[in-house]
This record gives C-alpha cells, structure tokens and sequence, in this order.
C-alpha cells in the first residue's frame, strides 16, 4: 500500500537516541511535503521568537530548571496552529511523557489520526553507533559517518562529551525507563507500529512507509 497525495499524515516518531528517528522523519518529511517539527528545534524558535511561551521557557531556562509538560505542550499548541501543519506533519521529541500524549490528542481533530512510528534497534547496536558519533568542534553540527570534516564549515570533528560508552548506555537506560509508560500508551492503538532500525537508511525509509500506509489502512 502506498499513500497518496491526498492523505493527510500525523507522524509520531519514537525511539531511543541513535535509532535514527530524526533522520527518518525528516527523509519522510521531505518526500511527502510535511513540517518536520523537533521539540528542540521549535523550543529555540519560540525563545528566539520571543512568543509567549517562548518567554516563559526562557525564564525557566535561565534559572537552570528543566522546561516541563506544560511549557513543551504549550510551544508545539503554537507550533501545530500554523498553517503548514494543517495537512499533517512529522512530530520528533514530542511526546515524551503520558501528560504530553494526551495533550496532543486533545490538539487534533478527526481529519486524520496520529500515526505513531517506533524505531527498535538492539541495546549493543545503539551504544556502537551513539559511542562513534561525531561533531564539528566549531559550529556543533553533527557529522555523518565516515565524514573526515564538518560537511557544513569543514572544521576538525570532535566526539561529544556525553558519546563515551559508559555515558551512553545510562542515557539509553534511562530513555527506556521515562518511555515505557508511553509506549504503552499508544501500543494499544491500531496505528501503532513498531519497524527494525537495524537496516540500512534506504530499507528503514521503506519500513516506515509502509507502516505508516498500513497504519493509515487500518483506520478506513
């Protein structure tokens, strides 16, 4: 089955760090003309932006507290208002807890249902791939694999602090722990679907297509 112009996608992508969840959602993003839209990206716009939630997640922010559930539900509120997000769009980082899930529920309408991806790759899989990663020690943008410079401004490339392996794995452990009750959340819809992660970037593209055509099947 494959989707037509015409259907309008919710994307929810999940998956540990290293899964590949923003790469995919945005190769899925780009081919179907969607808003890729990245909690992390759309918190620093708001803050740059300086729109009402974005000042507040700045004052959280510059008093070294973490930005909570209502502050994230609030920026993507804003962020799906937009008119680009009306005929779908591609969520990554967002949920991450059972608060924000319900929240989202609440934000769309019947025109489409969410769609909720999750990308499984094996624990040893994601600490080899997390632990060889790279960025440029000048402007921060990470590197492909195999790249010998920054792809953007050809600096000398660096790993991050938090990519040795014993870092790794806690941060993997702790992404299964605060996930668990989401993934339970939403492993009882039938537009839940689950794809291996394990594959080459091409054969995961295709993966999520079709589970997201299957996804979308399975509600007509």
């Amino acid at each position: 089955m494959t989707l037509g112009s015409n259907v309008a996608v919710r994307l929810v992508m999940l998956g540990p760090p290293g899964a590949g969840k923003g790469t995919q959602g945005a190769r899925f993003a780009r081919t179907h003309g969607l808003p890729k839209i990245s909690t992390g990206d759309i918190l620093r716009d708001a803050v740059q932006a300086g729109t009402e939630m974005g000042r507040v997640a700045r004052e959280v922010m510059d008093a070294g507290r973490l930005v909570g559930d209502d502050i994230m539900i609030g920026i993507v509120r804003e962020r799906l208002e937009r008119p680009d997000a009306d005929a779908g769009f591609v969520l990554d980082g967002f949920p991450r807890t059972v608060v924000q899930a319900q929240a989202l529920d609440g934000m769309v309408d019947e025109k489409a249902p969410l769609v909720i991806v999750d990308i499984e790759v094996p624990m040893e899989i994601l600490v080899r791939r997390l632990a060889g990663r790279k960025i440029c020690g000048s402007c921060g943008v990470g590197a492909p694999p195999g790249a010998a410079v920054c792809p953007k401004c050809g600096g000398a490339l660096v790993q991050r602090n938090d990519d040795n392996e014993n870092v790794v794995r806690e941060r993997l452990l702790v992404y299964e722990r605060s996930t668990q009750a989401i993934q339970e959340f939403y492993g009882r819809r039938g537009t839940f679907r689950s794809i291996d992660g394990d594959q080459t970037e091409d054969s995961v593209a295709a993966d999520l297509a079709a589970a997201v055509a299957s996804a979308l099947g399975a509600r007509r």
